[in-house]
């Protein structure tokens, strides 16, 4: 791990898998809530019952806020895991309505802690361009 890679692996790292702790023993109308705009986006998700569902989001968010935190992981599987989950963030945002401003990309009240996923999908990609490039650089350096 780079010392550049520092602020945005620790900073949201920390985030994400606090959020995950909280959702892991959310009681069942935060479960219902979540589930129910998880599934209006992803319809795959409306047999899985909200508490389980709940279960498994949390466990993704902790497995996704502990690879940025473990300087074990490498950063570019770190970059992918949280690209993968803000991306899938951003698409519920893209795809519920009442998130956005009639006939806009920007968000409404309702949409605006979603919205900021956005700031999670650049953090992701750019630890994987920089893990990528630095691995291309470093090649190019053998030669």
């Amino acid at each position: 791990m780079k010392f550049r890679e520092l602020p945005g692996r620790l900073i949201v790292g920390a985030y994400v898998l606090h959020t995950g702790i909280e959702k892991w023993s959310g009681e069942e109308s935060t479960a219902k809530a979540v589930h129910g705009m998880a599934a209006n986006a992803y319809p795959i998700f409306k047999s899985v019952e909200p508490k389980k569902f709940l279960r498994m989001l949390a466990a993704g968010e902790m497995a996704v806020g502990a690879s940025l935190l473990l300087p074990s992981v490498p950063t570019v599987l770190a970059g992918a895991a949280l690209s993968g989950f803000s991306g899938a963030l951003l698409g519920m945002y893209a795809r519920t309505p009442a998130m956005r401003r009639s006939g806009s990309v920007w968000p409404s009240s309702q949409g605006i802690a979603v919205s900021k996923d956005s700031w999670m999908l650049a953090i992701g990609f750019g630890l994987v361009a920089d893990a990528l490039t630095r691995s291309h650089r470093h090649d190019e350096e053998k030669c």
